[in-house]
């Protein structure tokens, strides 16, 4: 009956449209409370015209299609064309004729015979698809189809809401719409299924006349996404009140960078109590068979945007420290207090405040500052309310850095950030940076003229096109390494995510990107195989050009004694492994990457003492992996157990929960005496 409706409210839909009827409805996307973005849908004689168009931070997709529906909401013509967030160009066409579905990007293309249109997923859609979509699942008993080319997606109604008040109220019904991300997407609909929006923790999109709501629409989401990892939580995360016996297990020593013989690693509570080969089981405790697999102290990622769903993809990754750099204040504080009282699964989070300048190109996280008086109350804001650090941004103004870092260091902050446009990194250094993140913003002040400005994607591009040229032995080079070396300042790398960007093609990632991405839901692993830049012909050597001499420069940094931080800006888990892996292809050795990944950054935070090795009294921040990680970083992936201060999570339930393919089978937790 539900399927019969639908079909006749989408045939009334078109009849009207092809009976002339011109429809428009523009929407807003709105972030950290300032617009972002904009959508236009406007229908005419059968047909939807779609212009979607994000500005945030120098970057965002820019993005046209053209739709047509059939009688039952299903596409049977999508174009789409424009570019992606940093100027990639992007090109697709889907038809459905004569029983026949056919689909061509710029990275991919395929054709299947069909007797009634199918649910094509498209690549690089506006969020007006996840309408679309949604529509098409309402009209499923089940609100379950396959999607085209793979995945399956599914549609769960969370709850009615009333959106805007008095004559601008509108009823809304909230669904969660499952396998287009790792995450469930948030879709508003009205009464009728028109689309009215999305909305997430840190953005939403809604139609004009409706951006006051957008704080309100936020906090919805974010309370929803919390119930969902509440009851994730819930079920995945174990605790137990007897102690744990981690048997038949070889320890990385991450103080000596060595693995040990065989022993037994023993937790109770939230403390690692021993480390020894002789140990017994006591009756009724926990035992895992570690199956002569490496436990290891649990990883640090030094550079993420924690979302709430990355949460528990960071602890499967065997990540159970993540330094953040900059999001929403207040729904990472949040995010924050959930995850140290348990009832949200996530890595341990150390926040850095983001602070930027107001230009055209500002980044909205964080604070955004007009004037340097601001900026310094903001710094103050951000110690009053226990943030490790700040991080400075692109835009801000370069003769306000040096009091700023001033006011940080009083308030015994560190100081991190991009190099501002029109300053030099050596500039940023001299004015109080303690870190520069990113390793194209370390090197780009010797690949470009002085007045270029890299707020724009021109602080990629001109990686790709001029590092392969930059001698690192020049002496511009070398006195900023001396600086840097002589003044402890750390250099947060992201390589693994420069290698996307930089090396990426149409229907392609690297190789490192690959070992994981065949696992993930069928639209991420088309959304990951595309390229990144506005590459034009020819200039794929010059980029992998650029690659090697990057590659380079981070061996450098390691061997003359400056601190590298193992950061990714990317998916969580993932692509710290990656980022490790590029590490040892550098040239740097396996076990002192690991040393890194654990100890060092443990180190680095102050939190030494509790954190980043496998000692009785240190605090069970642990992950059991299958092999042995000091001869290949790959090992990292094959995690079958983890522990954060002595919970325990298995890696298999935690995938499988995201549609994800597991990489390693679990451990079996026995009870010792039955």
């Amino acid at each position: 009956m539900r399927q019969s409706i639908a079909l006749l409210l989408g045939l009334l839909v078109s009849l009207a449209i092809q009976a002339g009827e011109r429809q428009q409805r523009r929407y807003s996307v709105i972030a950290n409370g300032e617009r972002t973005g904009s959508l236009e849908v406007s229908r005419d004689s059968g047909r939807i015209a779609i212009d979607f168009r994000i500005d945030d931070n120098g970057r965002g997709p820019k993005i046209r299609e053209s739709i047509r529906l059939d009688a039952a909401g299903r596409p049977v013509e999508w174009h789409i064309e424009g570019s992606r967030s940093i100027g990639a160009p992007l090109r697709e066409n889907y038809t459905f004729r004569d029983g026949r579905a056919t689909w061509e990007s710029l990275n991919d293309r395929g054709s299947i015979r069909a007797d009634t249109a199918p649910l094509y997923v498209a690549s690089d859609a506006s969020p007006w698809s996840r309408g679309l979509y949604l529509r098409a699942l309402l009209a499923q008993p089940a609100r379950t189809l396959e999607g085209l080319p793979g995945g399956t997606l599914r549609a769960e109604k969370v709850r009615d809401v009333v959106v805007g008040s008095g004559a601008q109220a509108r009823k809304a019904a909230v669904y969660a719409l499952w396998g287009v991300d790792m995450a469930p997407q948030l879709v508003l609909t009205e009464a009728e299924g028109e689309f009215f929006g999305t909305i997430d923790a840190s953005s939403v999109l809604v139609p004009e006349g409706y951006e006051a709501e957008s704080a309100a629409l936020s906090q919805l989401a974010a309370q929803i996404h919390d119930a969902y990892l509440e009851q994730l939580t819930e079920r995945l995360l174990r605790r137990f009140e007897q102690p744990i016996y981690l048997r038949n297990v070889r320890v990385f020593d991450s103080e000596a960078g060595v693995l040990t013989e065989p022993t037994t690693v023993v937790v109770f509570g939230e403390r690692i109590t021993a480390v020894r080969a002789d140990v017994v089981p006591a009756p009724g405790a926990i035992v895992v068979d570690g199956e002569g697999g490496t436990v290891l102290p649990g990883l640090t990622d030094m550079h993420s945007h924690v979302t709430s769903w990355e949460l528990p993809l960071y602890l499967a990754g065997g990540v159970t420290t993540v330094r953040d750099l900059g999001g929403d204040n207040e729904v990472l504080l949040e995010l924050a207090r959930r995850t140290r009282a348990r009832t949200v699964m996530g890595p341990r989070m150390i926040l850095s405040g983001f602070l930027e300048g107001r230009s055209p190109f500002s980044a909205r996280a964080g604070f955004v500052v007009d004037e340097l008086p601001e900026a310094l109350a903001r710094v103050g804001w951000y110690a009053d309310h226990g943030y490790w650090g700040i991080k400075i941004y692109s835009s801000m103004t370069p003769e306000w850095v040096a009091p700023i870092a001033a006011e940080a260091h009083r308030l015994g902050l560190r100081v991190s950030g991009h190099v501002p446009a029109f300053m030099s990194s050596e500039r940023a250094v001299r004015s109080g940076y303690d870190e520069i993140n990113h390793m194209n913003q370390l090197l780009l002040s010797f690949v470009l003229d002085e007045h270029e400005d890299t707020r724009t994607p021109l602080r990629f591009t001109a990686v790709g096109e001029r590092m392969g040229r930059l001698d690192l032995h020049s002496q511009p080079v070398r006195d900023m390494f001396a600086l840097m070396r002589e003044r402890g300042i750390a250099a947060d790398v992201t390589m693994a995510g420069l290698e996307w960007l930089l090396l990426s093609q149409p229907g392609k990632s690297p190789p490192a990107i690959e070992a994981w991405l065949g696992h993930m839901p069928g639209p991420v692993q088309r959304a990951r195989r595309t390229a990144v830049l506005d590459m034009k012909p020819g200039q794929l050597p010059l980029y992998r050009a650029a690659w090697e001499k990057l590659l380079v420069a981070l061996r450098m940094l390691h061997d003359e004694g400056i601190r590298i931080i193992p950061g990714t800006d990317d998916v969580p888990g993932f692509m710290l492994h990656s980022e490790l892996e590029v590490y040892g292809r550098a040239g740097i050795p396996n076990a002192r990457v690991l040393q890194i990944a654990t100890l060092e950054s443990a180190r680095y935070l102050g939190r030494e003492h509790e954190l980043g090795s496998i000692r009785p009294g240190r605090r069970a921040d642990l992950m059991l992996v299958d092999g042995d990680p000091t001869q290949d970083l790959g090992a990292l992936r094959q995690a079958r157990l983890v522990m954060k201060d002595g919970d325990v999570i298995l890696p298999e339930d935690v995938y499988q929960a995201m549609s994800i393919q597991p990489f390693a089978r679990k451990v079996a937790l026995a009870v010792a005496g039955n």
